[in-house]
């Protein structure tokens, strides 16, 4: 039997345990051995891995994070620990490692391949959803909801009492979330780091409509901007006229029960990484496109910006 191994990498997202579970039981299914690697990197470093059966991923599909845990490891960028990281995996005859994390942990996987030829397939996961190549990471439905349900209450409170809301996600450089939320939640302002804009501009559109009976306004806007949130805040006193609040969403947006479609996503990704291994991709990222899902090569992946859906983004409100 061969040996196989997952590891995640990078920020947990909802959507991990559902994997877990599954690459545990297809790869039984596929008569090989399981294991799981803890703390990503670091326990690969580390030795913390371990075989793995069905009762190590009993009861997790519904729990969000990841229950082996996940780092960003300084370590594994010096090859004097990634060999050190070969010889654990040679110890316990390891051929093959599955990854769920984003564009840095498959550059480390790349150069680890290059060097010790350990085949491997990635699975895009973040909720930033900005890896090149893929129309969806693993996670990304369910911090939306997250996000969508915040939203939802956060505007019973901006209609009673007639207030601004400035609704910050994470996103770093990209405005994926920001920008969906603020289509599917009625929002009247959406900055995301992909479109300059000037905050002047809305200003007289934002006063005509007050005039018109708007009682509230909801902004959404990316971490990744140039404006703080409290600066948009104050611009709505000052500019517009209207009280004000901020909420950051922060870290609740990575967590909590995995949707149905990022538990059926988990399940076809890992279902594809395993059957790509097994017939030759050795080195490769599984992405999901309009078509299909498509094997693609690390640079194609992290060499190549990721660019936001045209469409999507011509849907902004624009200042008239």
């Amino acid at each position: 039997m061969k040996n196989i191994a997952i590891l995640c990498s990078g920020g947990d997202v909802s959507g991990m345990n559902p994997a877990l579970k599954h690459f545990v039981e297809y790869s039984l299914e596929k008569k090989l051995t399981p294991y799981f690697i803890y703390d990503g990197y670091e326990g690969l470093i580390d030795n913390n891995i371990e075989k793995v059966s069905y009762s190590d991923v009993s009861g997790i599909i519904n729990r969000g994070g990841t229950k082996i845990g996940s780092a960003r490891s300084k370590r594994f960028m010096s090859q004097k620990y990634r060999e050190i990281a070969k010889q654990n995996l040679d110890i316990l005859n390891i051929q093959m490692l599955v990854v769920l994390g984003g564009d840095g942990s498959f550059r480390g996987l790349d150069t680890f391949y290059k060097e010790h030829n350990v085949k491997f397939c990635g699975i895009p996961s973040t909720i930033d959803n900005d890896i090149n190549g893929t129309d969806y990471c693993l996670g990304v439905d369910t911090a939306l909801n997250t996000i969508k349900t915040s939203i939802d209450a956060i505007r019973d409170t901006a209609s009673s009492f007639k207030r601004a809301f400035v609704v910050e996600t994470m996103g770093r450089d990209c405005g994926y979330l920001a920008l969906v939320t603020a289509l599917t939640s009625g929002a009247e302002l959406c900055l995301i780091p992909e479109i300059k804009y000037d905050l002047n501009s809305y200003e007289e559109d934002f006063k005509i409509q007050m005039k018109n009976g708007r009682r509230y306004f909801l902004a959404v806007i990316s971490e990744g901007i140039d404006n703080s949130a409290d600066e948009i805040s104050n611009w709505f006193e000052e500019k517009i006229g209207i009280e004000s609040r901020v909420s950051i969403l922060g870290h609740i947006q990575r967590g909590g029960n995995p949707s149905v479609y990022d538990r059926l996503m988990a399940y076809k990704f890992v279902t594809y990484a395993i059957d790509g291994l097994l017939n030759g991709e050795n080195n490769s990222v599984i992405c999901h496109t309009k078509n299909d899902f498509v094997y693609k090569s690390i640079n194609e992946v992290v060499n190549t910006s990721h660019t936001l859906d045209k469409e999507l983004i011509s849907c902004i409100n624009k200042p008239s």
